[in-house]
């Protein structure tokens, strides 16, 4: 049956390879890692797995051997990348026993190989038409009629593993054409809001919906190697490799992590290096003043860059491979260059010089606005702050600065426009930043599954269609004039990890920041609370390997990966009814919670559940201005805030009207009346009562759907889910009733179809 703790790495999505004869060839921490993920799953389903040189090793004490090493369903959805243009994957002869230990060309025989994992080199050179894979990509091709996965270097060879189990028994399909696979961005990192001590207000994980953290409990490191270890694994698989370990709001506590309890980082960091992740650190941008005792935090002043210079260099004689800070400065209330009237250029830029030395990345956040606004000041518009901060300072920060952008401008609401900030900084290195973690839609306590609202955004073209779209930007590929050549892309140049060649850089020259979210992981036993949200940080990480996938199809993968179809009782009922409830269920949250893009009709602090005036009239800047005649914010050029300006031709102008904005978005961008009639064709009021109604209706649908699943799956798993649909079925009627008295009683417009509205 299903593992919700094994989540998209359950046992039994190893069947296939372990099942086999596989050879394993290189050497390397992450190599270890490749044969002993082998190693575990031949013996676990009586397969033999060797290295090159190692007699082969048949059944060990590594896990109970499997009486059966029958096949599995194939069906696990498309793979990653097209052939390349030739067609030609050459991975040479496969060698015999007397041809460097490597196995021999008969597969069939008692000493024969079914699989071969391979680093590229004199014994297994390898040719393919077009470009090497990079540092972190791999070749998958047949040679002798053995399927082959060649790699120039250990993390290729590890997604290389992974790649297969995916594919299943499809792998080893002969009709399967050579293909190669690379990462189109080399950073691919998650964000941890984790709390070494517990917050008196957020808690050990601040918008942590998923229990307590998995690196700290109560002020201290938990120190669970196993489960950390696991984590590591399930990141890799889906292809992230980087990772901040702490709050971007960092506490006193959390500000010695960087000094006096480096130690505890780097632990962590060595349970994740044999999965290629790399440690990144949330640091405060006071930390000389507060760890080093100067009187002042001023980045122009010598005595601070020589304390982040000394400071950095025992980071890095303690974690070799440190990955970077993550800052958060002048915003919400944290330190920043502001208090010494420095721009955030000079703010980030003398961590960036003291990490450049190392190979190392500053992690800068462009979520700055002034958060004591003045409700009754119609013309401070929070969604321009970070364009009026950042855009100007474009070509100032040095090559090893990431400027870390929320995909939205206000704050991941269900739906929001992407951010301007994102076309406006060319000279920049922009890392794209989504929230896995559920804190607008549904805090994993609804079913929301995200990658296509995160698909919508990458394919986002800035500049018009046919121009770089922000998948583009976050790969260094960008601005009007269209992407460079010789820049990261799954059919391109090699992409290398980052600090391959120069942070973050593919060695051709190429830059981005790459994708970065906001984990959803805690101490919970399925990982992130609900099970089925398990599917978003999947997801996350196969839209950064690779943002072109179709986002069901990513789906489609997580399902096969997370219920095998050797472990459910009706693999088909079961792939049916997941993608039922989970293709849609983004926009059916949207349907029941805020309209039209308005967003921030939620309660205050905990953000769960309605509260159409809860942040109205507060400090936040977060309104809809609805009154008896309309709705919406006026941020048009014309007559309000202005906002629209800040996006290039052509979106400046069809944001600018609303007859051209699309529906979705139209209150974000204007105060319309209810009578305003859609492109769809319904009238304002009418859309939010109908979209009401149908977000509840398909819910009920959901809660149905899932009810055929009783006896088929693991019994946790499903009562888990079950008991999150009942609450999702609750909390959504509680939308749809408040919104739509809320609008009725503003507006005094009946419902056209005479539905009850209190």
């Amino acid at each position: 049956m299903s593992d919700g703790n094994a989540a998209w790495l359950h046992p039994e999505a190893f069947r296939p390879l372990g099942s086999r004869r596989v050879l394993v060839h290189g050497a390397g921490v992450l190599v270890d890692t490749v044969f002993d993920e082998v190693a575990r799953a031949c013996a676990a389903y009586g397969g033999r797995a060797r290295r090159s040189g190692e007699a082969a090793a048949g059944p060990t004490d590594l896990a109970p051997a499997s009486a059966s090493a029958g096949a599995v369903n194939a069906d696990t959805g498309p793979v990653d990348a097209a052939p390349s243009p030739a067609g030609q994957v050459d991975a040479g002869t496969v060698p015999t026993d007397a041809d460097a230990d490597a196995g021999p060309a008969d597969a069939g025989s008692d000493t024969g190989v079914d699989l071969v994992l391979a680093l590229r080199d004199a014994a297994w050179p390898g040719a393919v038409d077009g470009a090497a894979p990079g540092d972190e990509g791999f070749l998958l091709t047949r040679r002798d009629d053995v399927p082959v996965v060649l790699a120039d270097a250990p993390a290729g060879l590890l997604y290389g593993l992974f790649h297969l189990v995916r594919l299943g028994e499809s792998a080893f399909d002969a009709t399967r054409p050579p293909q190669r696979h690379r990462p189109a961005t080399a950073l691919r990192m998650l964000d941890h809001w984790d709390n070494v001590d517990v917050h008196p207000v957020m808690g050990q994980v601040e918008r942590g919906y998923a229990g307590g953290s998995i690196f700290w409990r109560d002020g201290a490191a938990r120190g669970d190697r196993a489960r950390l270890r696991h984590y590591a694994r399930l990141l890799a698989a889906s292809g992230v490799n980087a990772i901040s370990v702490n709050n971007v709001n960092v506490h006193a506590t959390e500000a010695r992590l960087l000094t006096g309890r480096l130690g505890e980082v780097a632990e962590i960091a060595d349970v994740l290096r044999p999965y290629g992740i790399r440690v990144h650190l949330s640091v405060t941008f006071a930390a000389p003043i507060v760890l080093g005792g100067l009187p002042t935090a001023d980045p122009c002043d010598e005595a601070v860059r020589r304390w982040w210079a000394a400071t950095t260099r025992r980071v890095y004689a303690r974690i070799p491979d440190f990955g970077g800070y993550l800052v958060k400065a002048d915003s919400e209330g944290q330190p920043g260059p502001f208090s010494y009237g420095r721009s955030h250029a000079d703010g980030a830029n003398v961590l960036a010089d003291a990490l450049a030395p190392h190979g190392g990345l500053v992690h800068w956040r462009a979520f700055v606005y002034n958060h004591h606004q003045d409700w009754r000041d119609r013309s401070t518009d929070r969604a321009r702050a970070a364009h009026d901060h950042f855009a100007p300072l474009d070509g100032l920060f040095r090559d090893n600065v990431i400027l870390q952008v929320k995909h939205g401008p206000v704050d991941f609401q269900p739906r929001e426009p992407v951010s301007p900030v994102l076309a406006a900084m060319p000279a920049t290195r922009m890392a794209v930043e989504f929230q896995v973690t559920q804190e607008y839609t549904g805090q994993q306590r609804h079913v929301c599954y995200l990658g296509p609202a995160w698909r919508e955004v990458l394919r986002f073209a800035p500049w018009g269609p046919g121009g770089p779209s922000i998948a583009d930007v976050a790969a260094g590929r960008r601005g009007p004039a269209g992407p460079a050549e010789d820049e990261p892309g799954r059919d391109g140049p090699g992409a290398a990890g980052p600090g391959a060649a120069g942070p973050g850089t593919d060695g051709a020259g190429a830059v981005g920041g790459g994708l970065v979210a906001v984990a959803n992981v805690g101490d919970d036993p399925f990982w992130t609370g609900h099970p089925l949200a398990q599917a978003n940080l999947y997801a996350f990480g196969r839209l950064a390997w690779d943002p072109e996938r179709d986002p069901l199809a990513v789906l489609d993968e997580w399902i096969g990966l997370t219920f095998p179809a050797s472990a459910t009782g009706d693999p088909a009922l079961v792939r049916e009814t997941l993608h039922a409830v989970m293709d849609d269920s983004w926009r059916c949250y949207e349907r029941y919670t805020a309209p039209l893009g308005v967003g921030f009709m939620v309660q205050p602090g905990d953000h769960y559940g309605p509260d159409v005036d809860g942040y109205e009239y507060s400090r936040w800047g977060t309104y809809h201005f609805a009154d008896r005649d309309g709705v919406g914010v006026d941020r048009s050029r014309a007559t309000g805030t202005g906002f629209t300006s800040q996006y290039p031709p052509p979106w400046s102008a069809v944001y600018e009207s609303a007859e051209s904005c699309p529906d979705e978005l139209l209150l974000f961008f204007h105060h319309v009346p209810y009578d305003h009639v859609l492109h769809s064709g319904s009238t304002v009021i009418q859309h939010i009562y109908d979209t009401h109604f149908a977000g509840v209706e398909q819910v009920l649908a959901m809660r149905q759907r899932w009810r055929a699943l009783d006896g088929v799956i693991d019994a946790a798993v499903y009562e888990r889910v079950a008991e999150r649909l009942d609450e999702q079925v609750r909390s959504a009627i509680e939308w749809r009733d408040q919104i739509n008295t809320y609008f009725f009683r503003k507006s005094g417009v009946p419902d056209r179809r005479h539905r009850r509205i209190y």
